[in-house]
């Protein structure tokens, strides 16, 4: 209540109040508070161009998000000075786009982000010395994860260098053929943090350095050792790490079944998940059954290209209540093999049995009634399946997400029908070279969920069929029609219209397609790789409207496009800056 003295607001002070509500509604942003334009950034997070945009509103927003970013990967290591005045922040930087990296860089890095900076790539660079390395460690003491991978010229000093970095937790190497048991044995007593090490194509690394490193780093939750020539005797400290939940053994030739049963007595309860055996063709059940005693918690077995998977191999798994996924690929199945995996007292949710010899309608019959929690399923190449096989698959595994069956010959078109009316889960499928129709793509159609779909080779299906999926699967973000020469450029503007996702597109080798197919791909904004090999009736216009559209396109193949001149060009140097591969 206003006294009888007191004759209200007074006209100035209205005026101030309207102009104050005034300037809220004309400059909302300003009342954001800084944790919550964060939270904005952080939904933008894997779009570079929003991000982009949103820096460039206004000052603020171009100083937040500069405070904001956290991770980099530079196309050019000349940048980085430059970058850094920019992005105090930096937590994660990614080089392997810079293939030279000279030790100056290293060393602005290491000035610039010596706070902040706790995992680095340098995957495919080349050019620093160890004394760059150095300065990096030295600078950086908060670093835990280093990617020195393709190294060829690292020595063993490289890696007492990396040694000095106590804090490290996870180390690449693979392909790093200098290295020697004296660098990693370095690494083993610098580093007792590390949890996850890949020396795979490390071909100089014996059982000295890797029981070395089993024996330091007792903190090791992953660990490969793809391709290097050990045997059975590093395996012991390996078994009895506490912590290791991954071990990768690919093309280890060395490790038998003789050295593995001397193992047995020492194989304790431990923590592994997934044991990789790829390629290990002289480990046959006695030894698998030695390597995996005590290892209760195993969750994912890959036996590809090996041993044939006889009953005896397949009972020394019976007991693995927590198996969940199994890979098979290129094995020799016996029926009492895969009788016995039916029997398992697991439930597999992922299976790979691709190009495996051996695989008929009744195994897959048996298998699918048993595991009929399957998520994941490669048939790939069992040319020996037909209609019954897929009527069991989809019948028994509901909840399917993923069904790869490329090259299954003898199934028939009509099969396709019973994907898109008993798997509406799916969100992958790969048809490849099958006799798939446009009936069975209608089908599909009903996947809405549906995000990858291969259908390359694919004779039997034209527009129509395109048509379905592109009004039933909005969720598509690979489409691959290599040589399904009955697609045309209406095909590919009903996808374009249907399927604002689509990320990568493969149309090599169509006759069929034009310009007109570009243009209308070019209103996909997210679209990151597109192959167009092979298609001779695009011309420059064609490329120049995805120049123009697709400003986020990475990959680009335009080989054998015989009408594509310096035209073409032009427009991508003008507009494709993040074009990587072409």
């Amino acid at each position: 209540m206003f006294s009888k003295f007191d004759s209200g607001p007074s006209p100035l002070k209205k005026k101030l109040k309207t102009i104050d509500m005034d300037d809220a509604f004309s400059r909302p942003f300003d009342h954001l508070t800084e944790e919550i334009i964060f939270v904005i950034l952080d939904h933008l997070h894997d779009d570079p161009f929003s991000r982009k945009s949103f820096s460039l509103v206004c000052k603020s927003f171009y100083s937040t998000e500069s405070q904001h970013r956290k991770s980099l990967r530079p196309l050019r290591s000349d940048l980085i000075r430059s970058i850094a005045r920019r992005y105090p922040s930096i937590s994660k930087l990614d080089l392997s786009l810079c293939l030279h990296v000279e030790d100056s860089f290293l060393n602005a890095i290491s000035c610039a982000w010596k706070m902040t900076l706790f995992s680095i790539d340098l995957s495919r660079s080349r050019s620093f010395s160890n004394a760059g390395l150095s300065n990096l460690v030295t600078n950086c003491a908060g670093l835990v994860e280093i990617n020195l991978s393709n190294g060829v010229a690292l020595t063993d000093s490289a890696l007492k260098v990396i040694a000095e970095a106590k804090n490290l937790e996870k180390l690449w190497l693979a392909r790093c053929r200098s290295i020697t048991d004296m660098g990693i044995g370095c690494v083993a007593v610098g580093c007792r943090k590390l949890k996850v090490l890949c020396l795979k194509w490390c071909v100089h690394i014996t059982d000295m350095g890797v029981g070395l490193i089993a024996t330091k780093c007792k903190e090791l939750r992953s660990l490969d050792l793809s391709f290097l020539p050990i045997t059975e005797k590093c395996l012991q400290p390996i078994l009895q790490l506490q912590h290791l939940e991954e071990l990768v053994l690919e093309e280890c030739h060395g490790i038998d079944d003789e050295g593995l049963a001397a193992l047995e007595r020492y194989c304790k309860r431990n923590s592994l998940k997934l044991l990789n055996l790829t390629r290990c063709q002289s480990i046959g059940h006695s030894g698998l059954s030695s390597l995996i005693n005590g290892s209760e918690d195993l969750q994912q077995l890959i036996l590809s290209y090996g041993s044939s998977i006889t009953t005896d191999m397949a009972k020394c798994l019976h007991n693995f209540s927590g198996l969940q996924s199994l890979k098979l690929d290129c094995c020799s199945l016996t029926t009492s093999g895969l009788r016995a995996i039916a029997n398992w007292r697991a439930s597999l949710k992922e299976l790979s049995l691709s190009k495996c010899a051996g695989v008929t309608d009744e195994c897959v019959s048996t298998l699918v009634q048993k595991h009929d929690q399957l998520r994941k399923l490669d048939i790939t190449c069992c040319r020996k399946i037909t209609y019954a096989s897929i009527n069991s698959i989809t019948s028994s595994c509901s909840s399917l997400v993923s069904l790869k069956m490329e090259s299954c010959s003898l199934v028939p078109r009509e099969a396709y029908v019973l994907i898109g009316k008993h798997c509406p889960y799916l969100e992958e499928l790969d048809v490849t070279d099958n006799e798939i129709d446009n009936e069975g793509l209608k089908s599909v159609s009903k996947c809405s969920r549906l995000s990858v779909l291969k259908l390359g080779i694919c004779l039997n299906i034209n527009d129509d069929g395109l048509s379905h999926i592109a009004n039933g699967c909005p969720k598509i973000k690979e489409l691959d029609l290599y040589r399904s020469t009955g697609i045309t450029d209406r095909g590919i503007a009903a996808t374009a219209g249907g399927c604002p996702a689509l990320e990568m597109i493969n149309i090599a080798y169509n006759n069929k397609i034009t310009d007109s197919s570009l243009i209308s791909l070019s209103k996909c904004l997210r679209l990151k790789a597109l192959e167009i090999r092979g298609c001779c009736r695009i011309s420059p216009i064609g490329l120049a409207a995805i120049a123009m559209g697709c400003k986020q396109l990475t990959v680009l193949d335009i080989k054998k496009c015989v009408n594509v001149n310096d035209d073409g060009m032009l427009p991508l140097a003008q507009f494709s800056h993040n074009l990587k591969q072409a």
